[in-house]
């Protein structure tokens, strides 16, 4: 049972996370407009999602349980690239680049600072939802983001709980999972909430 369970939760995973960003993208390029969606948000769930990735790769845990973090790292990545297009801030790309590649690469130096960076992953990671629900509240419309993307991040955090709990047991991944999940669940219900206010107006 545990192992079917396992392979379940890490398939389903997988499968989410190679569509996670599409609806947004789609939103996006549908409008040719990026509004409602916060590019610190953005920038920040990148940040979290690298330093995540750095850790998992470090520590040699079993590549089944971050496969998925490539795929969403390369979606997050265009879809910057698109908000960055729409809003007209294109120079900012390259120093994007620039800086996570550098922090890409000074994650690994020494295990202090990976250590340190996964403890404040989490912070990172919370506050790249925090800056969404911010955005939110402060428009008071979800323009053109994705409640179908951010339900997936849920669902993919909630079987990202089970599949450590089975392998790793890593309790800072944990906490990071279940924070994520409370968060994204947050982000989900506050979009549905304003596309259906914006319908009655």
């Amino acid at each position: 049972m545990a192992p079917a369970l396992l392979d379940l939760a890490h398939w389903s995973t997988w499968a989410v996370c190679a569509v996670i960003k599409l609806p947004q993208l789609a939103a996006v390029l549908a409008a040719r407009s990026a509004r409602g969606v916060s590019v610190g948000s953005l920038l920040l769930e990148l940040a979290g999602f690298l330093v995540f990735l750095r850790y998992q790769i470090y520590y040699g845990y079993p590549l089944q349980t971050y496969l998925e973090y490539p795929i969403i790292i390369a979606q997050d990545v265009i879809l910057l690239f698109f908000i960055l297009h729409f809003s007209g801030n294109m120079r900012q790309a390259l120093f994007y680049a620039v800086t996570f590649w550098g922090g890409w690469y000074m994650l690994a130096l020494q295990k202090w600072i990976i250590d340190l960076a996964m403890n404040l992953c989490t912070l990172i990671s919370a506050a790249s939802k925090l800056a969404q629900l911010r955005c939110l509240w402060q428009t008071k419309d979800s323009g053109q983001v994705s409640a179908l993307t951010w339900s997936m991040s849920a669902y993919t955090c909630a079987t990202r709980i089970v599949t450590t709990v089975m392998t790793t047991n890593d309790l800072a991944v944990l906490i990071r999972f279940i924070t994520m999940i409370i968060l994204n669940i947050w982000v989900t219900a506050t979009i549905l909430h304003y596309r259906k206010t914006k319908k009655t107006d």
